[in-house]
């Protein structure tokens, strides 16, 4: 660990602040718009743009970096990213924050895919694994620190906005004046949709169906508190306490879902997910009970994102896996792009509370058609009593086609060691 930082500390330390600032920005949004007059139903399609966007980073990012290199790529990102933060308490328009989140989605995207991209090569293969782990904490731990910020200022003027957009702008200092040198750029060959869904029918449909839950999560999270009439303090609070639950519930779900059939674990968590949903529906009027049910909404939902790339590797081959990623990211991003206006729409006809009742309704539909593939599928490692994985990818929703090709690359080598310990030990005895 001592290694990772004293190699990545600058990429660390610029992409925590980055996520202060995205962090910040992302729940501002729905503050602001609740005070600019904007319908739930026009802060849904603000939310959405991001994910547009976010999904067109991912695909173009490694052109331009191809083209021109890390360096230019980062600069010119990071740029926009600053200019764009700063617009929005200009341009007080629907349409235009639409336009302006569209922008923001693609930059960051395209800053995730060069800074993964770096930290990857920055690390050894005995690192790789840890510099990945820290770099997941260090992004949620800067989207949690971004929260406490929103209770700190007035989100009526400029001072919210002119945060984050210093906090981006110096985000980049540390990066681009460090010494480590610029790597190489390859991306992997996409495989088809086709090819994915033959290969995973419950990884490909439940990626679809999370992210229109993360985005919901992400994105429709402060609109739904705003529209409760939280305090300012209090919606911060709230969106930090999803995030956390992630990072709590990512090791032990991992943990366990290795070492039983990832489906029953995917399929429990989702429901039990979905029925806290529906607690949080009818019991919204607490503020605590509101907490626990971020909390473990949050807990329980995040860390499937990396269960269902996990149960999809289950199926593939070790040369299938870095390319599966992204189909995997894409499938999320159409799910994340369709989450925040159904949100938006429920919430509208059935009032704030809605916001709970469709993110159940798609976990819901996860642990559903779950179910359904255990009647006509037998699990991954049937009939191998002795099989204990260990391939359960350390990241989170949100993470660039190379973090999860990293992930993927981690996952074949973790893996092949077991076999071969496996088959070590076998020998021996």
């Amino acid at each position: 660990m001592i290694s990772v930082l004293r190699l990545s500390w600058p990429l660390l330390l610029g992409m925590f602040l980055l996520q202060i600032g995205n962090g910040l920005q992302g729940s501002l949004m729905g503050v602001r718009g609740a005070i600019e007059g904007f319908s739930t139903f026009e802060l849904s399609f603000i939310a959405s743009a991001y994910f547009v966007g976010f999904l067109g980073g991912s695909r173009f990012a490694p052109v331009f970096i191809a083209k021109v290199g890390h360096v230019r790529v980062f600069a010119a990102l990071g740029s926009l990213i600053s200019a764009t933060l700063i617009s929005y308490p200009v341009l007080t328009d629907p349409y235009a924050w639409m336009v302006l989140r569209v922008i923001l989605g693609f930059s960051l995207s395209g800053v995730y895919v060069t800074a993964e991209s770096w930290l990857n090569d920055a690390s050894t293969n005995t690192t790789r694994g840890q510099s990945l782990s820290t770099y997941v904490l260090v992004q949620m731990f800067g989207l949690v620190a971004g929260q406490g910020i929103l209770s700190a200022g007035d989100p009526s003027g400029f001072l919210l906005f002119i945060i984050p957009s210093i906090l981006v702008s110096i985000s980049f200092a540390p990066i681009l004046l460090s010494v480590q040198p610029a790597p190489a750029f390859q991306a992997s060959r996409p495989m088809s949709l086709l090819s994915l869904y033959r290969a995973s029918p419950f990884g490909t449909v439940g990626m679809l169906l999370m992210g229109a839950v993360y985005a919901m999560q992400f994105g429709m999270g402060s609109v739904y508190a705003t529209k409760m009439g939280l305090s300012l303090g209090q919606i911060s609070l709230f969106m930090s306490v999803i995030f956390l639950g992630a990072i709590v519930m990512q090791y032990p779900m991992g943990w366990l879902s290795d070492r039983i059939d990832r489906r029953v674990m995917i399929v429990a968590s989702a429901a039990l997910a979905g029925f806290v949903g529906i607690g949080g529906y009818a019991f919204a009027e607490s503020f605590v009970f509101l907490m626990v049910v971020a909390g473990l909404v949050g807990g329980l939902s995040q860390p499937l994102y990396a269960l269902l790339i996990a149960y999809t590797n289950d199926y593939l081959s070790p040369e299938e896996m870095p390319s599966a990623s992204g189909g995997l990211i894409f499938l999320n991003g159409l799910g994340a792009i369709a989450g925040p206006p159904l949100a938006g729409l429920v919430m509208s006809y059935f009032g704030t509370g809605g916001y709970w009742l469709i993110m159940a309704l798609f976990l819901f539909l996860t642990s559903a058609y779950g179910l359904w593939r255990m009647t006509r599928r037998p699990s991954a490692y049937a009939g191998d009593k002795d099989h204990e994985a260990v391939s359960y990818p350390n990241i989170l929703p949100g993470a660039s086609p190379v973090a999860v090709e990293t992930a993927q690359e981690l996952y074949v080598e973790a893996t092949e060691a077991s076999e071969a310990e496996s088959r070590a030990e076998t020998t021996k005895s």
